[in-house]
């Protein structure tokens, strides 16, 4: 079965109306060129990255936060989100 325009977490069969699924891609940055599938055209992106902790930890983790910022002027697919080099 075809899920492309449905929610993934709802069964198929539910009566609700279908999400609009559209393809998008990250440019620049450490995600440069993947590919994902978004809903609601979101203004921002944040991907993370586990970091390789040395020592003790104790249970805590950390990751690298990129964020990426949806280009206005792209209105078909895919979208197109570009790294936001002044996020922290």
């Amino acid at each position: 079965m075809n899920d492309q325009g449905r929610d993934p977490g709802r069964h198929p069969d539910v009566n609700t109306c279908a999400t609009e699924w559209e393809t998008a891609v990250l440019d620049g940055g450490p995600a440069d060129g993947m590919r994902m599938r978004v809903t609601d055209r979101p203004s921002v992106v944040q991907v993370t990255y586990p970091c390789e902790l040395e020592g003790p930890a104790g249970g805590a983790q950390a990751v690298a936060v990129y964020v990426y910022r949806r280009d206005p002027r792209v209105q078909g697919e895919p979208l197109r989100y570009g790294i936001d080099r002044a996020s922290p």
